[in-house]
C-alpha cells in the first residue's frame, strides 16, 4: 500500500513506518529538522526488543505534507494539539478513498461522528475548537485506532521499541467493512496485532482510563507507575479519578471489560516506568493534558456528571504546563522573599 506517516520521525510514527516499509509497503514520512535530515541521509533505524539487529528502513521523507502524493492510508501520529495547525495541509492530500487513521491518546475529535447517540456529531471543543477538524475531514475516511506499544525516539531518526505491538482498529459505525479488514491484514503482515473491534470507543476509554489518571499524577509528583500505585494517597486519588470517568463513559454507552482495581493493578505491574507525560515534562515539551483530561471533564459537563477529582488534577497540571512553557521548558521555582 501507499502509506503516509505524519509524525513519522516520532516514537510511534517511526515504529510504524519502519515495520510497514520492511513489509513491502511504499512509505513516506513527514518529519522536520534534524530528524528529517537523519532519515533522508541514513533511513529510519528501529531497534526491536526481540531482534538482535536494528531494522534500517529506507523511506521517502519530506518536510511538507503537501509534498505527499495522495496515499491509500494516512497514519496521523502526532499529538492531539498538533492536528488543528496542519488540518488544511492534511485535507489537501486526502482523496475520496484515502483512509485516515488518527493515533492520538485521549478522546478524539471524531468521537461522536457516525455514532447513533443523542450526541451524534457533537463537537468536542477541548480537542476541536469550533469543530474545525470535523468540518474539514469527512468521517467516512476515518478508521479509529488505539495505540498500545511503548516506544521512544533515542535520537533523530532512531527509534527504540520497549514493548507491545497492539493497534486495535474500528470503523466509527462499528461495521466490519472490507477496507478495515484490508488495513488489519496490512498491519498484521508488518508484524503488528491489529484486531478489528465492533466498539472502538470502549477500547479508547480502557486505555484513557489509565492515561488520564497516571500521566498527570506522575507529572505532578515526578513518580513512576509503581510508586503511584503503592502510595495509598495517590492510589486513592487515581481510583477517584477513574470512577468519575467511568460514570461519564457509562452514560455514553461504554462498557468496561475490566474493573478499576484490576486496571490499577495492571499499572503497578508495569513497574518503575515513567509515563509519557512525565517524559514530556522533563524534556520541556507541551503536555497533552487537554485531550487526556480536559476532554473527559467536558464530557462530564454534557452528561451532567460531577468531576471534582478530575477537575482538581486538571487545574494543577494545566498550571504546571503553563509554568514550564513560560520558562522555555525549564521548571524553575521563582525566588521567594522571606519574611522575618
Amino acid at each position: 500500500m501507499k502509506i503516509c506517516v505524519i509524525g513519522g520521525g516520532g516514537a510511534i510514527g517511526g515504529y510504524l513506518a519502519a515495520k510497514l516499509a520492511r513489509a513491502g509497503n511504499q512509505v513516506t514520512v513527514v518529519a522536520r529538522g534534524a530528524t528529517l535530515e537523519a532519515i533522508q541521509r541514513d533511513g529510519l533505524t528501529l531497534h526491536m526488543e526481540d531482534e538482535p539487529r536494528p531494522i534500517i528502513a529506507r523511506v521517502a521523507a519530506v518536510e511538507k505534507i503537501r509534498d505527499v502524493d495522495t496515499p491509500d492510508v494516512i497514519m496521523l501520529a502526532v499529538k492531539a494539539h498538533q492536528i488543528e495547525p496542519i488540518i488544511d495541509d492534511l485535507a489537501s492530500i486526502m482523496g475520496p478513498e484515502t483512509v485516515l487513521i488518527p493515533m492520538q491518546n485521549g478522546i478524539p475529535w471524531w468521537y461522536f461522528q457516525n455514532l447513533e447517540s443523542e450526541f451524534k456529531d457533537f463537537p468536542i471543543e477541548t480537542v476541536d475548537a469550533g469543530g474545525q477538524i470535523m468540518k474539514k475531514i469527512n468521517p467516512r475516511n476515518v478508521i479509529g485506532c488505539v495505540v498500545y506499544p511503548a516506544t521512544y525516539a533515542e535520537s533523530p531518526g532512531v527509534i527504540r521499541h520497549v514493548e507491545g505491538n497492539r493497534f486495535p482498529l474500528g470503523e466509527l459505525d462499528g461495521s466490519q467493512s472490507e477496507r478495515i479488514q484490508k488495513i488489519s491484514q496490512m498491519m498484521t503482515d508488518a508484524g503488528f496485532k491489529a484486531p478489528v473491534l465492533e466498539d472502538i470507543r470502549s477500547e479508547i476509554w480502557l486505555k484513557l482510563w489509565g492515561n488520564m489518571t497516571f500521566n498527570p499524577i506522575s507529572a505532578l509528583t515526578h513518580e513512576h507507575l509503581e510508586g503511584i500505585c503503592r502510595n495509598p494517597l495517590t492510589k486513592d486519588l487515581a481510583r477517584c479519578m477513574m470512577l468519575e470517568a467511568q460514570t461519564i463513559a457509562e452514560k455514553l454507552g461504554v462498557v468496561f471489560r475490566v474493573d478499576v482495581e484490576r486496571r490499577i493493578s495492571g499499572a503497578e505491574k508495569v513497574g518503575k516506568h515513567k509515563t509519557s507525560m512525565l517524559q514530556d515534562l522533563e524534556a520541556g515539551n507541551n503536555l497533552e493534558i487537554d485531550a487526556l483530561l480536559g476532554s473527559v471533564i467536558e464530557l462530564g459537563r454534557i452528561t451532567n456528571t460531577l468531576t471534582p477529582c478530575l477537575s482538581t488534577v486538571f487545574a494543577l497540571t494545566k498550571l504546571l504546563n503553563t509554568k514550564v512553557q513560560s520558562s522555555q521548558g525549564r521548571l524553575a521555582l521563582p525566588e521567594l522573599a522571606l519574611e522575618h
